[in-house]
């Protein structure tokens, strides 16, 4: 994120989908609160992937409300579902071998939905209804 010095901000993204970018930024804007629009924003999915899962959705929103609020996301933290136009955070399919997974790579604590399933996995689960919540579980409102 970077302040725009031009009419129109930049909005530029490799390997997430620009139409999803945009939707995110949206519903950012909208219904989280999150001041973007006369930021530049760029987006990059690391290694070359691809990113077409909308289970990585409010993950892709928490990067991105991190960024403009200047506060980092601790590491050991992951973040699973899809973001709905009205900032509801949806539960996605086989959340618990997404979570056990991330468990077993050494996350420890997994922000889900409020629909999200309990697990056997050592892994604490942050359930949250909605994107604003999330936002503020996580101190990244602008301040």
């Amino acid at each position: 994120m970077a302040s725009s010095q031009l009419p129109q901000p930049r909005r530029s993204c490799q390997g997430l989908d620009s139409g999803r970018l945009a939707l995110l930024l949206a519903v950012l804007e909208r219904r989280a609160g999150i001041r973007i629009q006369q930021l530049d924003v760029y987006a990059n999915a690391v290694g070359g992937v691809k990113v077409v899962e909308p289970g990585a959705d409010l993950a892709i929103c928490l990067a991105l409300a991190s960024a403009v609020a200047g506060v980092p996301i601790p590491p050991s933290m992951v973040a699973c579902g899809e973001v709905g136009l009205g900032g509801e955070i949806r539960q996605v399919g086989r959340i618990e071998r997404r979570v056990a997974e991330a468990a077993r790579l050494g996350f420890t604590t997994a922000v889900v939905p409020r629909s999200a399933p309990d697990t056997d996995a050592p892994i604490e689960l942050l359930r949250v209804p909605s994107l604003a919540a999330a936002i503020e579980l996580l101190s990244l409102q602008k301040l």
